[in-house]
């Protein structure tokens, strides 16, 4: 067998140039030999015998003529049960086993199995010796938590594969071997519980790749009447540093009807990171009444560790959601926030010496952007289950400029956009998506008259709160100053909620559209009033008795009661002629 060996010829910053001897595989993982410690580090570019990697560690210490180590292996991340509520770094290291065995400061170099090796488990066959099976099929299964983990062939195994020993129901360890199989050639392979795949790669196992087109409720007015989001879609939340973006992943992840969380914090400052630690433990689930963090997985990789990890961390969480898909269930993919991670990308493109793009970026930064996204969408399995992983990223474009180039290359690919605003963040108005900048092109809950209204109002209303800047509200006409109220009153009454309200945080889908037409009702009404501080003041109260009827269980009498409030005022304004 041949071995590639290797030396450092070059170091640039978290770049190193190596001379190799043997053969080697792009974005193959290797180890720069530091004294006693192994620095994990990725191939990314060959050139005849010269090869540049990107290392995941500090190269603080490396020096040239230091000896390199070769796996022949792609950077992969370890599949199996026990994958939720684990906090992994970018290279999929638990990090509070990691804490527990190097205390507050991690040492360098140390790398840890991604599953604990000593927790049984419950494991259950399915299938029996003689029968066929192929990547992706399910052997038996383990309980994780509320859900039938499948322990599954092996997605590296080509062609058919005949079991030929699987063991009883009982207890074991990820690493037993639960199954021996036998391919056509009639070599056999011993599978565990356990699998890698490299992060790269998407997981292709299945047999029809679906349009995405069921809406992924989230319970926030906005975006499931106004701008839906399709399981196994892709959408993007673009907005200015400090404008909610986070506060809003933590509520859709909280209240979205999906199975599983994976959260990607990339690149992200050490507080935010710190925030979603202390947070996401205590978070109720309303699915199942316990914490949230039970089916969740986090990857957390701050802006303080090297820019290499960046990368890995989003290839990492796509991959382990991928894996779950793979079951028929459905995961919803936040990553926060690409826009760190592209700035990863300009750095090593930069120390590579590539010909820039736009602002630096790499020239491929849309194609790689496009490549993510494109893991998103519905699957048919095998099996006849369908899964689905949606996938949501945040963009930081600097001093909230959309034309930026991260932002455009995310546009061209996602399917729903919703664009945060300053403006809105600053006065306190909840979530802060601006709702005439931002789209969709998924169908929503609503249908497409009562939305089509809606957003005429909403437009001619800000088109009035416009002139009235410049002309001042004498000089408005009564009627379009009705318009302008009727715009407010639609923006407060619907499409802000109170996230600390138990009942107005999360709406339901019948709510949603018995509120929302019973608004577009008032809406449509002719009013009239004596002069606007009386059409001010009847929307005030309007507005007011709205927002307490948000906060009533739609079951409950109090909340038929207020309904018929509303009617009444209405009615009592509205000219029938």
């Amino acid at each position: 067998m041949e071995v590639t060996t290797g030396k450092i010829l070059g170091i640039y910053g978290n770049m190193i140039t190596i001379d190799f001897e043997g053969s080697v595989t792009q974005n193959e993982v290797v180890y720069a030999i530091r004294g006693n410690v192994d620095l994990k580090a990725e191939v990314i570019r060959i050139r005849g015998r010269y090869a540049d990697l990107q290392i995941f560690e500090s190269p603080i210490g490396l020096k040239v003529g230091d000896k390199i180590k070769f796996t022949g292996k792609l950077l992969a991340a370890e599949l199996g049960p026990g994958l939720l509520a684990q906090v992994f770094d970018g290279l999929q290291n638990p990090l509070p086993a990691l804490a527990e065995q190097s205390g507050f400061f991690l040492k360098t170099g140390t790398y840890l199995k991604a599953l604990p090796r000593d927790r049984e488990w419950d494991f259950n066959p399915i299938v029996k010796t003689g029968d066929i099976l192929k990547a992706g099929d399910t052997i038996g299964t383990v309980q994780e938590g509320i859900f039938t983990h499948h322990i599954m062939v092996p997605f590296i195994f080509q062609g058919n594969h005949t079991v030929v020993h699987v063991v009883p129901a009982g207890k074991y360890v990820i690493d037993s071997v639960v199954a021996e199989l036998e391919n056509t050639k009639g070599i056999r392979e011993k599978v565990t519980m356990v699998q890698e795949w490299p992060v790269k790669i998407p997981i292709k196992c299945y047999s029809e790749r679906l349009k995405p087109t069921e809406p992924l409720l989230t319970k926030q007015r906005i975006l499931d009447t106004f701008f839906p989001v399709a399981k196994g879609g892709t959408f993007c939340i673009p907005g200015p540093f400090g404008a909610g973006k986070t506060v809003l992943q933590q509520i859709i992840s909280r209240n979205a009807d999906i199975d599983i969380v994976v959260i990607a914090a990339c690149g992200e400052r050490a507080g935010e990171v710190v925030e979603i630690l202390r947070e996401f433990p205590k978070l109720i689930d309303p699915r199942t009444g316990n914490t949230l963090i039970k089916r969740t997985v986090i990857i957390c990789n701050t802006s303080s560790m090297p820019v290499a990890a960046r990368e890995a961390s989003v290839y990492t969480a796509i991959t382990i959601a991928e894996y779950y898909r793979q079951m028929g269930l459905h995961i919803l993919l936040l990553a926060d926030s690409t826009s760190r991670w592209a700035q990863a990308l300009r750095e090593m493109s930069g120390r590579l010496e590539e010909i820039p793009g736009e602002e630096a970026f790499p020239a491929y930064l849309e194609s790689v952007i496009a490549a993510f996204y494109e893991r998103a969408g519905v699957i048919k399995l095998h099996s006849g289950l369908t899964g689905s992983v949606t996938i949501g990223g945040t963009v930081s474009p600097a001093g909230g400029n959309f034309d930026e180039p991260v932002t455009q290359a995310t546009l061209k690919v996602v399917g729903a956009f919703h664009g945060l605003s300053r403006e809105r963040s600053d006065a306190r108005r909840f979530p802060a998506i601006h709702p005439l900048e931002s789209w969709s092109t998924y169908p929503g809950i609503e249908g497409k008259e009562y939305l089509q209204f809606a957003h005429k109002i909403l437009r001619d209303g800000n088109d009035i709160a416009q002139m009235m800047k410049v002309i001042g509200e004498e000089g408005t006409h009564i009627s379009d100053f009705q318009t302008y109220l009727k715009s407010e009153y639609l923006d407060s009454a619907y499409i802000q909620q109170d996230a600390f309200h138990e009942i107005d945080s999360a709406t339901s889908k019948e709510r949603q559209k018995y509120v929302f037409e019973k608004i577009v009702e008032f809406l449509r009404a002719t009013m009239v009033f004596e002069g606007k501080d009386a059409a001010r003041t009847f929307f005030m109260k309007l507005t007011q008795l709205t927002k307490d009827w948000n906060r009533l269980p739609m079951e409950s009498d109090e909340f038929k009661k207020v309904e018929e409030r509303l009617n009444t005022m209405v009615a009592e304004i509205t000219n029938h002629a």
